[in-house]
């Protein structure tokens, strides 16, 4: 499938709390399964996903340091929580607060991802999207998207640090 740019229209999707959104992905992020809260929250069909990036729902507002972290973690064989806001088939965007985790084969070998995604509440979803728009501002002002990226990873840093935190714990305090 041919991903085409899809346009945000600004209006928020949502789910019922007690729902998880659960998709899998090979060590890419070539989504291998989606289950149908997530087809149903992002308007897609299953033939649709399967083999597609995971990065096809990705919204334009969030901040690439936050994928970086994502994927650092994870390709480290290391969990992580983190706030997403992505991107519906029909520029609508949904939150969710999502738990990413390497899957191993026996020989514990990394094999593919496993992300379960529940509905943050009210107060989350501000909050997360407060911090993460100073992040994308911080990315956007560089020319360079990579420069941008290092330094939106470094005030992400501060902005934990600050609070004398770790990030599981930053990120589990909002």
């Amino acid at each position: 499938m041919k991903q085409t740019a899809i346009r945000p229209t600004g209006h928020e999707r949502t789910f019922p709390e007690d729902d998880i959104i659960v998709s899998k992905t090979d060590t890419k992020g070539i989504i291998t399964y989606a289950n149908r809260t997530f087809l149903n929250v992002a308007l897609y069909t299953e033939e649709e996903v399967l083999g597609q990036p995971h990065s096809m729902i990705r919204h334009p507002d969030m901040p690439r340091c936050i994928f970086k972290l994502l994927w650092d973690t994870i390709q480290k064989g290391n969990e992580i929580f983190a706030y997403v806001k992505n991107l519906a088939k029909n520029g609508d965007h949904y939150w969710v607060f999502a738990h990413v985790t390497p899957s191993f084969n026996s020989a514990k070998k990394i094999v593919g991802f496993h992300s379960n995604r529940r509905l943050p509440d009210r107060h989350q979803i501000q909050t997360a999207d407060a911090l993460y728009r100073l992040l994308k501002r911080e990315e956007d002002s560089q020319a360079d998207w990579k420069k941008g990226m290092a330094a939106s990873s470094e005030m992400l840093q501060r902005t934990i640090a600050e609070k004398k935190m770790e990030y599981d714990e930053f990120v589990f305090s909002i």
